[in-house]
């Protein structure tokens, strides 16, 4: 995503997003050291960190919500990021800190417009389809390299995708998605590392139990 995200002097005590390039000369600061001078009052500091990290923060919410939201929600993390900065516990990094955040907001978004309904397909992500056609791939036939199958195969992954509970969404977003390990996982969610580990591995296999008689059944009548 190309958008620059930044941040002016707020004036109600949270950060105002704007529009700006940003400086270099921070690249090789220790987050930590700026955490630290926003915090001693050096409210235009958080700019620092919203540019070194937006793009991470893009790729998160763009794995869990429409596009067309994924900037506005970006925003709205980075307001809660600056609000709870002070709770920040330099035990774990920064990076993974944020990330939580923006998994728990992406998620609220759903609790708040989708309380009693999946995900639509229209939600489904380029990286969630290449991640899920890796899932798969040891069942995929040669009628699914086809164009046409391409599109078939997309709606049988949003008919396996919508049967995970918001939880098991989560965990296979930061495992399999992100690429965090188990314990990483854990601590962004406050979840046990057994929790997170079941969590992954069952909506991975309820996946392959839920798409591989289809891709059976398909492959008899080709």
């Amino acid at each position: 995503m190309a958008t620059r995200l930044a941040m002016t002097t707020p004036a109600a005590g949270s950060p105002v997003m704007t529009r700006s390039a940003a400086n270099i000369h921070w690249q090789n600061e220790d987050d930590l050291n700026i955490v630290q001078r926003v915090l001693n009052g050096n409210r235009n500091d958080f700019e620092l960190l919203m540019t070194r990290y937006q793009n991470y923060v893009f790729k998160i919410i763009s794995g869990i919500l429409p596009n067309e939201v994924v900037e506005e929600m970006a925003q709205d993390v980075f307001i809660e990021v600056y609000r709870s900065l002070s709770k920040f516990n330099d035990q774990m990094s920064f990076k993974k800190w944020l990330a939580g955040i923006t998994v728990h907001r992406s998620y609220d978004y759903w609790r708040r417009y989708y309380r009693n309904r999946e995900v639509p397909l229209s939600a489904l992500t380029p990286s969630h389809q290449e991640w899920i056609d890796g899932i798969i791939s040891h069942h995929a036939t040669e009628q699914f390299e086809r164009d046409e199958a391409r599109q078939e195969a997309s709606e049988l992954l949003d008919y396996a995708l919508a049967d995970l509970s918001e939880k098991d969404r989560i965990a296979l977003t930061l495992v399999y998605l992100e690429g965090l390990t188990v314990k990483e996982a854990a601590k962004v969610l406050g979840w046990s590392a057994i929790n997170v580990r079941v969590r992954a591995h069952r909506s991975r296999e309820k996946m392959r139990q839920k798409i591989a008689p289809l891709l059976q059944k398909e492959g008899a009548h080709v």
